[in-house]
């Protein structure tokens, strides 16, 4: 056969292609970054010039309603706070300033997230209704991340699943995973009484011009609309980075995310300062814009959710941590607290601090894929988990002219909370044409109500479900086809499953989680794939045949 120039092109074609192929197939997952560095590409750093409320007040702080700021971390264990006794290696990384909240108010010691992964969380909080309740019951990541992590194989476990025939059922861009608008977000109800509204960091609702926080009923909007941003370039100068090998999570948010935000919906560019302390400074300067008129922020960190970066002057700080995950960790945590105390001084040097209600809390537990063991000690679990290592969170409220100082309160109480204990501190309307899941908590930590805030409270994500009725807890999964039942009053560390020894207290919570399910919704768009989680170890330690796993969809 003579090789004509036809025929030569022609395998050259082919050869090309299929080394392009075989490119794509091992780095798909670049995908999206590389989508949207093309759509939007990053600007350098500009100013934000804040809207300004008036030079001088009508009356005085005290006598405005009150502002309301909420401090959401992402990720941020139980144990990642030193307010409880515990705090990152050992205690050695203090957070004082996270704990001035708790010291100077109120601390929940049962508070729960909306959910133990981000975004129907972050709805539950903006809405004050359960996400299932409206269809947003997945955290939205786009396909390629779902493939990526559902590829991974545990050792030891059957790996995870993509279900490759829902794509056809999954839109096709990610910002089209939305809440719904028939959704009345806190925004959109404090604006009825004359707020205005500012929303910092973390937003993973929508990047729809319609569901982007600009249009939910914020003003302004300092945010990133995707579920994670890098704290610094990679190779800046001031960063310390740490990049867990072992995780597909990992993997798929150093090869696509930026260190960007946007103003208003405006194009992305780039923060002159590491985020977290970007994050803080903006929101002081918000602050002081606002002196004068009754304002709402919403206030969502990044912060310690992965990747794992530090500044430099925060991990040189940390020389007494040897491992140096734990301690580009630790000085994240120690970044984070030093930005929530920013805000709170900007609040107390425009005097501010005794009319302001102060709510932090973290959008669930610490994450597995982190590698480090103690994240959420002593509970068992992890984000993705229902376990309490997934859902306890640190839950603190200030508010000095209305709650006194160092109130512990037991019962449990959860993110829902949030938005009815602004709307009802603002005294503007809390929807009365839909269920509203929340409770106003001010009257429960003054003494003012006594009882129960919630019969139950109730977490779904696919066929994982779960009830907390009193101190009874009822897990229920199909893969692994298993029910856990625990009592919290004894066991909050969830380690004797009671469901086969208390028959009639398991079918009392089965009819109780059935009737909530009930009433919720199916999802508005599908989970794509199912992972294991161990519940006890982290996801960079050895797998034994024991070890107990459920599968989280999203």
């Amino acid at each position: 056969m003579r090789w004509t120039k036809g025929r030569i092109a022609l395998l050259s074609l082919v050869v090309v292609g299929l080394a392009g192929w075989q490119l794509f197939s091992r780095y798909f997952y670049y995908l999206p970054g590389l989508v949207e560095s093309f759509r939007d590409p990053l600007q350098s750093h500009r100013p934000i010039a804040w809207n300004r409320g008036p030079d001088t007040a009508a009356r005085t702080a005290s006598e405005r309603p009150p502002n309301i700021i909420v401090i959401l971390a992402d990720d941020l264990g139980w144990n990642d706070v030193t307010f409880n006794g515990g705090g990152v290696a050992g205690g050695s990384v203090p957070t004082p300033r996270i704990d001035s909240i708790a010291r100077d108010g109120v601390s929940f010691m049962q508070g729960y997230a909306g959910n133990a992964t981000c975004a129907p969380s972050r709805a539950a909080i903006m809405t004050g209704r359960y996400a299932t309740r409206f269809g947003f019951e997945f955290t939205p990541t786009p396909k390629q991340f779902s493939r990526l992590v559902a590829s991974y194989k545990l050792a030891g476990t059957t790996p995870g699943h993509y279900h490759a025939d829902r794509e056809k059922d999954f839109p096709k861009n990610i910002n089209d995973l939305v809440v719904p608008q028939s959704e009345v977000m806190i925004g959109q109800a404090l604006k009825s009484r004359g707020y205005h509204t500012v929303m910092l960091g973390k937003w993973h609702l929508g990047g729809t011009e319609t569901a982007r926080p600009s249009a939910r009923g914020f003003d302004e909007a300092l945010a990133f609309h995707e579920g994670a941003a890098m704290f610094l370039p990679e190779n800046d100068p001031r960063v310390v980075n740490s990049k867990q090998e072992f995780d597909p999570i990992d993997k798929f948010l150093w090869a696509n995310l930026r260190h960007a935000i946007r103003y208003n919906g405006g194009p992305s560019f780039q923060p002159d300062l590491y985020m977290t302390d970007y994050l803080g400074r903006e929101a002081a300067r918000a602050i002081e814009a606002n002196r004068n008129r009754p304002f709402m922020m919403y206030l969502a960190y990044n912060a310690p959710h992965t990747p794992l970066q530090a500044l430099k002057s925060d991990y040189d700080a940390l020389a007494h941590i040897a491992d140096h995950r734990l301690r580009v960790y630790g000085a994240m945590i120690r970044a984070l607290d030093r930005s929530v105390g920013v805000v709170l001084d900007a609040l107390k040097a425009q005097g501010l601090e005794d009319n302001t209600l102060v709510i932090f809390s973290s959008d669930n537990g610490g994450a597995n894929y982190v590698g480090l063991p103690d994240l959420n000690k002593p509970f068992r679990g992890w984000k993705a988990t229902f376990f309490e290592g997934g859902l306890r969170v640190p839950y603190f409220m200030k508010w000095p002219a209305r709650i006194p100082a160092g109130v512990r309160y037991e019962k449990p109480i959860g993110h829902v909370d949030i938005f009815t204990t602004a709307v009802a501190a603002a005294e503007a309307a809390v929807p009365s044409d839909r269920t509203i899941d929340g409770v106003n908590l001010v009257p429960y930590v003054t003494g003012a109500r006594t009882g129960e805030p919630h019969k139950a409270l109730y977490w779904r994500s696919g066929h994982y479900k779960v009830v907390l009725s009193g101190n009874w807890k009822l897990q229920v999964s199909e893969r692994p086809n298993k029910v856990w039942l625990f009592d919290l009053s004894t066991d909050p560390l969830e380690k004797n499953d009671l469901s086969r020894s208390h028959p009639a207290k398991l079918e009392e919570l089965r009819k109780a989680l059935a009737e909530i399910d009930g009433q919720q919704v199916p999802p508005s768009f599908p989970s794509l794939m199912e992972a294991p989680v161990l519940i006890d170890k982290p996801l960079n330690v050895e797998v034994r045949p024991d070890d107990e796993l459920v599968f989280w969809a999203n």
